[in-house]
C-alpha cells in the first residue's frame, strides 16, 4: 500500500495548517461526509483488500468500498459508507465482521460482509491517518498509523483507546510511523514501521518492544508463513526474514528494486507486489525470491487471493488485469 505517500501528505498538510495558526487557535473541524457512488469505481485508487468468506472487499480513495461475489470478475460499490476519506486498510474476522481504517483517523465497521458500514471513530482536529488494522476475534483489535498512533479495542470497536508505545532505542519520542500490523502463528503481534523497525508484542499488545532489522528504510508490510517464519518488506525492495519470532532478522534478496507494498503468505509460499509493477514470490526457506516486472509498470498497492487461488492485484489506478 502506498502508505508512505499518505503519511507524507498528512505531515505536509499538518505543517501547512500549523504554520498559519497562532497560539490559542483551534483547528477548523472537518465534516465527515458519506462516500458517493462512482460511475466507474473499479478504476479508483485501491489500497487494500480482504476476504470476507467467499466475498472480496477492497477499499481505497474517497471512501470507496468495492465488493465481489464472483472471485473478482465483477464488482459493485457498498450500499452505505459513512466517510469519504481515503481508506488504507481493511480486515475481516469472518464472513460478516470487518473493519476499515484511513485518513482522519477514520475507523469503520461492518456486520454484514461489507454491504453497509458504521463510523466508529474519527479525529478531524488533525489528519493523523491510520494505515493498518488487525483483529484476533470480533472483539479484540488494533489500528496503527502516523506518529506511533496505536489504538486498541476490547469490545469490537465501540470504544477505541490510545495505547502509548515506549521510547525507541537511542531515546527520543515514540513517533515512528506504523505501517502494518499482523500476527505470527503463535499469536505474537508485529508492526512493520519506518527506519527499519519492527515492533513486537508477545503478550497480546499489553507491552511492545522494538526490533531492528538492520536497515534504515521504511517497512510497509509484513506477513507470517505457516511454519512461523516472519517476513517484512518495504522501501526499494528490501525484504527481511525472521525464523526466531522476531529476535533476529536476515536480509533476503527480493530480486526487485520496486518498493514492496504488500506481502501475503499461503502455507510456506509468500507472494508480494510493489511499485513499478513488480510481483515477487518465494518460500520461507528461499535465500532469494523470484520477481517479474509487468510491462505496464503499474504501481501495485496490494493483492488478495480469491477462493479459487488466483491472485487479484490492486493499484493506484484500480484493479489490474492478469497478464
Amino acid at each position: 500500500m502506498i502508505r508512505n505517500l499518505l503519511a507524507g501528505a498528512a505531515i505536509a498538510c499538518f505543517c501547512t495548517i500549523a504554520a498559519g495558526q497562532t497560539a490559542g487557535d483551534a483547528p477548523s473541524p472537518l465534516k465527515i461526509e458519506a462516500a458517493h457512488a462512482r460511475a466507474d469505481p473499479t478504476h479508483a485508487m485501491l489500497l487494500d483488500a480482504a476476504r470476507a468468506g467467499g466475498r472480496i472487499v477492497a477499499v481505497g480513495e474517497h471512501g470507496i468500498v468495492l465488493l465481489s461475489d464472483d472471485g473478482g470478475r465483477s464488482y459493485r460499490q457498498a450500499k452505505q459508507v459513512p466517510a469519504s476519506s481515503t481508506l488504507t486498510a481493511v480486515y475481516f474476522t469472518d464472513a460478516d465482521h470487518g473493519w476499515a481504517v484511513g485518513q482522519w483517523g477514520v475507523i469503520l465497521s461492518t456486520g454484514d460482509g461489507g454491504e453497509t458500514w458504521t463510523l466508529q471513530r474519527s479525529d478531524t482536529s488533525i489528519d493523523q491517518p491510520l494505515f493498518s488494522v488487525y483483529f484476533t476475534d470480533a472483539r479484540h483489535g488494533w489500528a496503527v498509523g502516523l506518529w506511533s498512533l496505536l489504538l486498541v479495542t476490547e469490545d469490537g470497536g465501540h470504544v477505541w483507546k490510545v495505547s502509548k508505545l515506549p521510547h525507541p532505542p537511542g531515546g527520543g519520542k515514540a513517533d515512528r510511523n506504523l505501517f502494518h500490523i499482523f500476527a505470527g502463528p503463535s499469536g505474537t503481534l508485529f508492526i512493520a514501521a519506518e527506519q527499519g523497525m519492527v515492533l513486537r508484542s508477545r503478550d497480546g499488545g499489553a507491552t511492545w518492544e522494538y526490533r531492528q532489522t538492520g536497515n534504515k528504510g521504511s517497512l510497509w508490510t509484513g506477513t507470517a508463513s505457516a511454519d512461523g517464519t516472519i517476513f517484512v518488506g518495504g522501501l526499494l525492495g528490501h525484504l527481511y526474514r525472521s525464523r526466531d519470532g522476531g529476535d533476529t532478522w536476515d536480509a533476503i534478496d527480493s530480486a526487485s528494486t520496486g518498493s514492496i507494498t504488500d506481502l501475503v503468505a499461503s502455507g510456506d509460499q509468500v507472494k508480494g507486489v510493489g511499485l513499478d509493477g513488480f510481483i515477487i514470490s518465494g518460500t520461507s526457506t528461499d535465500e532469494r525470491f523470484t520477481a517479474r516486472q509487468r510491462p505496464d509498470r503499474a504501481a501495485l498497492t496490494g493483492l488478495v487471493v480469491s477462493g479459487s487461488g488466483s491472485a487479484i492485484l490492486l493499484s493506484k489506478d484500480g484493479f489490474v488485469k492478469p497478464e
